[in-house]
């Protein structure tokens, strides 16, 4: 009799999920983005949140959560119930969090389900155009000659371009000395008045600067050359195999959200990240459509948090 009853239980369970997963969405869908408005991740989000009104017959929106290096919004996220009406797209700072903080309100693998990587970001590796080296190979073998003499600015320790140098730094066996900003602007304007040596730059940052001649660009940190600067090889094929470091954006629901809605909104987002418009988009951020299946944003995360942990653990950053 138990056994009866726990199988009609578990039945009538699977029909109601269904029937919700059927009946989806029957309210405005809400897309939290843990930043400001107007950067890279707003961005995708409202071009995805446009396409799904229009493809569901049902309001999408954004809603920007932003403070404490993401993990407001994010967390919001991870604590909301799993039916479908709160979604979350992020910036790799889901990742990089919880190799930098000490104390994450979130796990970023079992607090999620992960949808698709919606897109990719470059850093461009950059010098002051007097220094002594025309291609990557020739700036390695000068910082091996100068160990700890040259250097290079960041936004600050723990941000992607300082990560993208100590990845470097550990790929190319060079020892160079960081001198951390507060923010790109100020590193910039020293890399290009010579007052520091290199940075790697958001590639929509450092365009018109390597145009006009001002800086020297000797690779993008993806691991193929960006479409946002074709001229500019990447770091692996300049001359370190194997190097690759981008700022990516992904698309997640709270963990329990319902298989058939994952599979629905999928199937949309694929939709959207194709688009001319997402294209058109990302394209002025420096940044480029990179979706994926579930399983493999899954698997990238993971891959993410142990990249970042070694890389952290060599550079000796410690977890605030």
């Amino acid at each position: 009799m138990l056994r009866f009853i726990l199988s009609a239980t578990i039945g009538l369970s699977v029909l109601a999920i269904e029937a919700q997963a059927q009946s989806w969405p029957a309210r405005p869908v809400r897309i939290v983005v843990p930043s400001p408005p107007a950067g890279g991740t707003d961005i995708v989000a409202r071009v995805m949140a446009d396409h799904f009104s229009k493809a569901f017959k049902q309001q999408f929106f954004v809603e920007n959560r932003p403070g404490a290096g993401n993990m407001i919004g994010i967390e919001s996220v991870a604590r909301s119930a799993p039916d479908g009406y709160t979604f979350l797209m992020t910036a790799s700072t889901l990742a990089l969090n919880s190799v930098l903080y000490k104390k994450v309100s979130y796990d970023p693998i079992k607090d999620f389900a992960p949808i698709t990587l919606a897109a990719t970001a470059p850093n461009v590796l950059i010098v002051n155009p007097s220094v002594p080296a025309k291609t990557l190979p020739d700036f390695i073998a000068l910082a091996k000659k100068q160990p700890g003499k040259l250097t290079y600015g960041t936004p600050g320790i723990g941000t992607s371009p300082h990560m993208c140098m100590e990845l470097f730094k550990s790929l190319a066996g060079v020892d160079l000395q960081h001198i951390p900003y507060r923010g790109t602007a100020p590193a910039l304007t020293d890399v290009m008045s010579g007052q520091i040596t290199a940075m790697f730059s958001n590639a929509l940052t450092a365009k018109p600067q390597i145009a006009a001649g001002k800086v020297r660009a000797f690779g993008v940190t993806t691991a193929n050359r960006s479409g946002s600067l074709p001229d500019i090889p990447s770091i692996a094929e300049a001359g370190v195999p194997g190097y690759e470091a981008v700022q990516w954006y992904g698309f997640l629901a709270p963990a329990g959200t319902p298989a058939a809605i994952i599979k629905q909104i999928h199937a949309e987002t694929m939709k959207a990240l194709n688009s001319t418009e997402m294209k058109e988009k990302l394209a002025h951020d420096g940044a480029e459509p990179a979706p994926t299946t579930p399983e493999a944003f899954a698997a990238h995360i993971r891959n993410e948090l142990e990249k970042w942990r070694k890389v952290a653990k060599a550079a000796g950053i410690e977890p605030q």
